[in-house]
């Protein structure tokens, strides 16, 4: 039976909360195996932590771009001593969710942008210390990133991680596959009008792709009710986690090939982009 690793799930989001195990009873019944956790803010790094250790999966420590107005002044200092503590722990795979987000006006200007970029540096910084791979935020930001991970990849650091949700150009995706990175796909290509995402899954070398829900955001085309379905009395579906190994059969269609291929393939770069999964996936 091929398995499945969704790289990237909010598991610990409220949404969840009233039903959560048996969430990851459909997914482990759909062969979803295993679940990346990453971390948003400083209140639910705990969360995160626990959850992984709870539910056999791994999580990410770091600060999203969208939480950065709201982080105090000793997060990144927090932080710090808390990978610190836990990087030992071989559930702690990366630093993440960590990166820039220039779709939302008051984080394209001013003082919140050079806030955003200040916080994406330093943890780009942690993860350097840390040895630790790194799972980016990438909305309309790619260049942005692509610039930080060069300045701050000098002097022999490789890079290694994940740039989740990828929804960049050819020529930015190559960027980031040089640097050593994976590039996420999920939910989101399965519009038919996401000819740009299709395009790159199809033409993207098959080592460069790692599979994702981003649960509960970017539901996929068949949970997604328009205003039109809503006004009719439509309930939004909810995404999670078993919803994986049906993106996974787009992905394969588009690319042709076997579904046993892309869950090997996928599989193994995961293990590449996040080395520790390979400890936790014998």
């Amino acid at each position: 039976m091929n398995t499945w690793i969704d790289t990237h799930c909010h598991l610990d989001a409220p949404g969840f909360a009233p039903d959560r195990s048996a969430v990851l009873a459909r997914a482990q019944h759909l062969a979803v195996d295993h679940c990346v956790i990453p971390a948003v803010e400083r209140t639910n790094w705990d969360t995160v932590r626990q959850l992984a250790h709870a539910g056999g999966d791994s999580y990410c420590l770091g600060i999203h771009p969208l939480y950065v107005e709201q982080a105090q002044s000793d997060d990144l200092q927090a932080l710090e001593t808390l990978l610190q503590t836990h990087v030992a722990d071989p559930r702690l795979v990366a630093v993440g969710e960590i990166g820039l987000d220039y779709f939302v006006p008051e984080l394209q200007q001013g003082p919140l942008k050079e806030r955003q970029e200040l916080f994406y540096r330093e943890q780009l910084k942690l993860a350097r210390h840390f040895q630790l791979p790194v799972v980016l935020h990438v909305r309309r930001s790619a260049d942005r990133l692509l610039k930080h991970l060069r300045e701050l990849g000098r002097a022999g650091h490789r890079w290694s991680g994940i740039a989740h949700a990828f929804n960049g150009s050819g020529v930015q995706a190559q960027a980031f596959i040089e640097l050593g990175f994976k590039l996420g796909f999920g939910g989101a290509l399965t519009y038919e009008r996401a000819l740009q995402l299709r395009h790159l899954v199809q033409t993207l070398p098959l080592d460069a792709i790692v599979l994702e829900t981003d649960a509960p955001d970017i539901p996929p085309h068949w949970l997604y009710a328009t205003a039109k379905d809503r006004l009719a009395g439509a309930l939004q579906g909810r995404n999670e986690p078993g919803e994986l190994p049906r993106i996974a059969a787009l992905v394969a269609e588009l690319r042709g090939i076997s579904l046993e291929a892309l869950a090997q393939a996928t599989t193994l770069n995961a293990r590449q982009a996040l080395p520790r999964l390979a400890a936790l996936l014998v």
